[in-house]
């Protein structure tokens, strides 16, 4: 569900109502996000124009504090918030000086009551020969360039229960793969680029403040189970509904921006298809470990008992991935999605048979042509 309107108010909202947070909000003191932030405070405009950056980073963050006032409200007891969020760094009167907002958002995070837990850190690495800034070779006035942001990692009490025999088969069945936990549970990630989003226009991309779909995807895999609601409020352009559509959660989204109505409608016409895409690269994949680890290291202990695959864990028995069939607007800022409630059954075989030691080679090749079909167009859009 969309919602347009500010998030620093999210009275539609219950208490307690939502499992997972997951956002990127505007960056504190990077001058694209000047004018919004100084539309909500005359006080950050006045600031930045005496060049008293200081004061400005600090009513800048004071802003954002009253949006994680309401994301803890909102936020069940055991859920989780991951907010990502870079550093900055500015030139005011000549003094170039570094904006530690991963640090501000903690401090304000642990006020409210949250769990700080290991964040993550994402690595956007640039190859520029000339990302130095400063004097470049001659001591002592270069400065080191940022080239990762922070994916703080917050929760709200507990940790959470799973009692319900019910609610336990749904986080089963929710699992991800062994291989994808070793890289995922990583806390530095270096395999995750920013890449082109061909849905949304230049302007509209850089106005929202849009991060890739896999991160979103990511944290909605390894913090929720299926049927959790998601809520993000700085929707932007869509990337955390679409990846909570294709992760089969519910999702909430506030943007105060109403230009951006339109492109977050536009995630109808290609989620359906996304998904599934994205769906057999992680079958695909999982196949490819499969097999590379049959010729180098043996054999499994596990098969999961939907594909009859091979699994590394007891844990992964009941993984199942439940492809979007259809899905319809049913009211303005609404999307109503079908789940099919089977396994691909491309993925569904003898395995014991396929896996002979003569095949092994043959099927590497062809799961490795799959994965890189679906690289060529696995979620671009947002």
């Amino acid at each position: 569900m969309l919602i347009l309107g500010n998030a620093m108010n999210m009275e539609v909202v219950s208490s307690e109502s939502v499992d997972l947070i997951v956002t990127s909000p505007p960056y504190p003191m990077i001058e694209m996000w000047d004018e919004m932030l100084a539309q909500q405070s005359s006080s950050v405009k006045k600031a930045l124009e005496k060049g008293d950056g200081l004061n400005a980073f600090e009513m800048m963050h004071q802003l954002l504090d009253l949006v994680w006032k309401e994301v803890y409200r909102v936020l069940k007891v055991g859920g989780f918030a991951c907010i990502n969020i870079g550093d900055a760094t500015r030139t005011i009167n000549g003094n170039f000086v570094l904006y530690p907002n991963h640090m501000r958002i903690l401090k304000s995070a642990l006020e409210l009551g949250f769990s700080a837990l290991p964040c993550i850190l994402w690595r956007k690495q640039t190859n520029a020969p000339n990302k130095f800034m400063g004097s470049g070779m001659l001591p002592a006035g270069a400065y080191v360039t940022l080239e990762h942001e922070y994916i703080l990692i917050l929760r709200k009490g507990p940790k959470r229960v799973f009692k319900k025999e019910e609610d336990k088969k749904i986080r089963r069945e929710s699992a991800i793969f062994w291989e994808e936990r070793n890289r995922w549970y990583s806390d530095v990630w270096f395999d995750v680029k920013g890449t082109p989003q061909a849905l949304n226009d230049k302007e509209s991309r850089l106005r929202s403040a849009a991060y890739p779909f896999e991160v979103a995807y990511r944290l909605i895999n390894m913090y929720s189970a299926k049927g959790d609601t998601v809520l993000d409020p700085f929707l932007g352009t869509g990337t955390t509904t679409a990846a909570a559509i294709a992760s089969g959660r519910n999702s909430i989204g506030y943007e105060i921006d109403p230009s951006l109505k339109n492109i977050i409608g536009r995630i109808k016409d290609v989620i359906v298809d996304s998904s599934k895409q994205l769906i057999r690269k992680r079958l695909a994949k999982h196949m490819e470990f499969v097999v590379h680890r049959l010729k180098t290291k043996g054999g499994f202990k596990y098969d999961n008992e939907y594909y009859g695959f091979p699994v590394i864990t007891a844990q992964e028995k009941e993984l199942i991935f439940n492809d979007p069939v259809n899905i319809t607007q049913p009211g303005a800022g609404m999307f109503e999605v079908d789940y099919s409630d089977k396994p691909q059954s491309e993925f569904c075989k003898n395995w014991s048979v396929e896996l002979k030691e003569n095949k092994l080679d043959f099927i590497s090749q062809s799961f490795r042509r799959n994965v890189a079909e679906k690289n060529s167009v696995q979620m671009e859009l947002f």
